[in-house]
This record gives C-alpha cells, structure tokens and sequence, in this order.
C-alpha cells in the first residue's frame, strides 16, 4: 500500500476509530501499565515525541501519569491529527503539545526530545531500507539516551506459531464488530501492505537504526513492544 493510500484509509477510520477498538483497550492499558515504570526516571518536564500519534491514546495517557511533560505529536492522517487535537483539548492538556500534519521526516527541526513512542507504525513500512531509515529519523530526535519505546505486529509468519496466533487475533478483532469481510482484508494486509516480521527482525532493524540493543518488554498475541536508547 502506498504512503497516500495509507493515508487516506486512515483518514476514513478516525471518526470511529476509538469506538471500534474500545473492547480491546484492555491490551493497550495492559502495555501502558508495563511502559510507566520504564519512562518514570525521565525528568519531570521531558519532552517526548509521539511518532503516528493517531487519535492520541497514548498522548492522553501520558499527559495525565506525568503532569509536566510537553509532547510533540506528528501523524499523516489529518482527521487523525484532528481527532487527537481534539481529545486533547477536552482532557485539557493541548497547551502541552504541539501538533503536526504530515509524516516524521517533514517535522521541522527542533531541540533533542528525551523519549519518544512509536506504537504500531513502522509495521506499515514494507522495505526494510525505509524502516531502518524511519528509526534512524527517531533516533536523530533524541538525546544522547534517549529513549523509545515501540511496538509493531510481529511473529514469523512461516512458523507454526503464526498458524495458532493469527486465527486467534482474527476473533479477537471480530469482538470489535469488524465485519467478516473486512477481516478477510486484513488477513491479505498482512501478507501483502504489513511487514510482519520475526521479533528478533524487527530488533534488529531497530540497532540499524541507530538504537542500543532492544529490550521486549510487552506481548499481547502478535503485538510486541521494545524499550531501547541512543547511545549515551
């Protein structure tokens, strides 16, 4: 799929993202409860940057664990830019952030950011070229140790496992009243518009990109998440 398509397929499901997704929070709060304690001995007003910030979950949750936080939020999605603005105005805490339309690369120079997220994005860059470039545009952002923490779709898709999981993550998404035609597209996402790689693959591209040697620290089916740094 290519980037404008993506982008416009994005732009169709802001308005009822959330809803959709709502019976599945409970893996998001799950991972968000794990990622705390990993951004905690960051400083009180660290300046982080939401990489494919969406309709701001993440942000949300963030702005309200550490008050004095000021956030950075890039999305090619307008109506995912426009969504997310808008939570974050109803949750008051918009003075703390500033947000950009438009992919990582067009955001405009600024200071070092002491950490940055990345949920579920680089899994949409097929080429394994771009996705080391995409984490290396991260890891120019951050200070010197600067920390991120991502997560992408992962398994080996040729394995075994891939056969027990994927089935389980197709019913897992039918209780969010994903239609069964719908989930037939995603299946062939998967194999065609999604780079599903090996865990240890996806660590890897991370460490070309510029970062320490990843740590797991989430797993909820095919999702898996790594905190990694810069070099001190």
């Amino acid at each position: 799929m290519q980037p404008d398509e993506l982008v416009a397929l994005f732009d169709q499901q802001a308005p009822g993202y959330d809803p959709q997704w709502a019976r599945t929070a409970a893996i998001r709060d799950c991972l968000y409860q794990l990622l705390d304690p990993l951004l905690s001995d960051l400083r009180e007003d660290a300046r982080v940057l939401c990489v494919g910030v969406g309709t701001g979950q993440e942000l949300a949750h963030l702005a309200t664990t550490f008050p004095h936080w000021q956030f950075v939020a890039p999305d090619p999605s307008g109506a995912m830019i426009d969504a997310c603005r808008a939570r974050a105005e109803a949750e008051g805490f918009a003075a703390r952030c500033r947000f950009h339309h438009g992919f990582l690369d067009s955001l405009p120079p600024a200071a070092p950011f002491d950490a940055a997220t990345c949920f579920l994005v680089s899994q949409f860059i097929v080429d394994r070229s771009r996705r080391v470039r995409f984490f290396a545009d991260i890891a120019a952002r951050l200070r010197p140790g600067g920390l991120l923490a991502s997560s992408d779709l992962a398994c080996d898709t040729a394995s075994p496992a891939y056969a027990v999981l994927l089935p389980a993550w197709m019913r897992m998404m039918a209780t969010a009243e994903v239609s069964p035609e719908a989930l037939q597209r995603i299946r062939e996402a998967y194999a065609r518009d999604v780079a599903v790689l090996p865990p240890q693959d996806v660590a890897a591209i991370l460490e070309a990109g510029g970062f320490d040697a990843p740590v797991p620290f989430f797993q909820a089916g095919l999702i898996h998440a790594w905190v990694s740094r810069t070099p001190a």
